[in-house]
Formats: C-alpha cells, structure tokens, sequence
C-alpha cells in the first residue's frame, strides 16, 4: 500500500509540473507552440508558414534552378539582415535575409515572374512583400523560436 501511496504521489506532482509548466491546457490537450515555422517544399516550390501552431501564411517561393541546389532539412535561423549583398552573386541585392545554414537564406525577389518555379542559385526566394511579413515574424518571435524546414 505504501509504494502504491508514493507511486501516485510521484505521478500527480508529474502532472501538476506539466499543467503549471504550460505543457498542456485545462483539457489536457498539449499547448500550442508559440514559435514560427516555415515549411518550403520543393516540389510545389511553396512555403507554409506556421505561427503558435495556426497558418499565417501560404507563398510562391523560387528554389534552385538548373544545376544549383538547395539544401533539404531542418534547422533555426542564425542571423536576420534587412538588406544583404550577395558577395558570391555579383552583389546580387537579398533584402529581408533569414540566414538557416552557411549562404542560404530566405529572401525577397525582384524576379517575381518566376515564383512558383525553381530559379534561385540554392536560396529561397519570396515575394518581397512575403519577405517583408515573414522577416518581421521572424524578428519578433526570435531566431531560437522559428523553425526552417525544407523538403522535396
């Protein structure tokens, strides 16, 4: 009876922990994650853009073209620049930077024509409007919060 005692005390302090940690809501439910998250897939050359869990946004993008690539997987943005030049792209302008891995970044375009289709020398390009919303999420939920995830 005693280890039956202790084992349940053990438990109920587990749930209280969760509970006061925001783990989970009164309904037991997992909380929402209150961090932006940027789903590109290639193959749709799209992006979805998640805040706390809900859709803020669904964009065009423009990935690598013929013989360049951009790089698959999962990562949190590094830096942020408001208006970076390219210093391997003849100082090809990339306003509204979001730095995931090394060179690579998501960025706004001046080729909005070919949104929808791979055109980019490995970044991901947007909108520049885009940019500008999802650069501005980025800023205020901060790089540990978001989340870049790219897939075919």
């Amino acid at each position: 009876m005693n280890r039956l005692t202790v084992l349940l005390a053990v438990l109920l302090a587990l749930v209280m922990s969760l509970v006061l940690s925001g783990e989970t809501l009164a309904n037991g439910k997992p909380k929402q994650s209150s961090g932006v998250s940027i789903h590109v897939d290639i193959s749709r050359q799209s992006m979805v853009v998640d805040v706390g869990g809900r859709t803020y946004g669904r964009w065009k993008v423009s990935t690598a073209g013929e013989g360049y690539y951009t790089p698959r997987g999962a990562w949190r943005p590094y830096m942020l620049k408001k208006m970076h030049y390219s210093r391997k792209y003849d100082n090809a302008p990339m306003p509204h930077s979001i730095f995931f891995l090394g060179g690579y970044a998501i960025h706004a375009t001046g080729y909005t024509k070919s949104l929808g289709r791979p055109a980019s020398h490995g970044c991901i390009r947007l909108h520049p409007q885009n940019a500008a919303k999802l650069y501005a999420l980025v800023q205020k939920h901060g790089l540990n919060s978001t989340r870049v995830i790219i897939t075919n």
